[in-house]
């Protein structure tokens, strides 16, 4: 009994210090620099932890517009890896600022309307009941330079309603200042991409765009050619657009692309 009781403190013991160990050697790995979009924040918060003992190597990830995050990679910011919409990362391999080669696809995901957690939910589900939530609306809030800005103006346009939302518009910089408006009662819908409002606390989905007006945005990753740790980039991508991040996009209401 007591050769066990021995042997059994002994394992333990033994397992300890190669956790430790283990966790000492990952701290000391370098970190891999990420720039990625507020539509994947959500997603990529539930999987980077697992992304990060796959490789052995600690992400450390900024997140914003891809309106605000491409002029900065265009302008020689360093980065590792970054996950942008697909438009943007074929334009940076067109000005070779990812490479080619390293392209790889992650999700898609539409435009929806949110509101605050708890308020009574509006019909969206036709063109003419978005238009009757929308005018009857108090305030409206949808980000400047987000993804979803040109498709929402678009609608707008098309729906005839453009100028008469004008005064009780906020246009804020991003999904973090629109979904605070929304969270603090300073705007009652917010018009944006469905992972935002799938990730956002205090928020729910009131419904996505009817078909007439949805428009998909597509995201995808790329390594940048002067990577400082480009194996470990390559293979943070290939994690984050393969199969064990799937569940994650799908949780956020995104849709995986092959």
């Amino acid at each position: 009994m007591k050769t066990r009781t021995l042997g059994g403190a002994i394992a333990i013991t033994i397992g300890g210090i190669i956790f430790l160990f283990a966790e000492v050697a990952f701290a000391q790995s370098p970190t891999v620099r990420v720039l990625a979009s507020n539509g994947v924040q959500g997603a990529l918060n539930e999987i980077i932890p697992q992304c990060e003992r796959a490789i052995g190597h600690p992400l450390s990830v900024e997140f914003g517009t891809t309106a605000t995050l491409k002029p900065r990679i265009e302008s020689g910011e360093a980065f590792d890896f970054t996950v942008l919409t697909s438009e943007a990362i074929d334009a940076l391999i067109k000005e070779r600022k990812v490479a080619a080669d390293s392209r790889a696809n992650a999700a898609r995901v539409g435009i929806g309307i949110g509101i605050r957690a708890g308020a009574a939910k509006p019909d969206v589900s036709t063109p003419e009941a978005l238009k009757k939530a929308l005018l009857n609306a108090k305030s409206i809030t949808y980000a400047a330079a987000g993804a979803s800005r040109p498709p929402t103006d678009k609608m707008l346009d098309r729906m005839g309603i453009a100028d008469a939302l004008k005064s009780k518009t906020l246009l804020l910089p991003g999904a973090e200042e629109t979904t605070a408006a929304v969270r603090d009662g300073k705007a009652e819908l917010l018009i944006t991409l469905i992972s935002e409002i799938a990730s956002a606390t205090g928020l729910e989905l009131a419904g996505p765009l009817p078909k007439e007006f949805q428009t998909y945005i597509g995201f995808a990753a790329g390594v940048s050619p002067d990577a400082r740790n480009s194996e470990a980039a390559k293979a943070a991508v290939k994690f984050l657009t393969g199969p064990k991040a799937a569940e994650a996009y799908k949780a956020k209401g995104m849709e995986l692309v092959k």
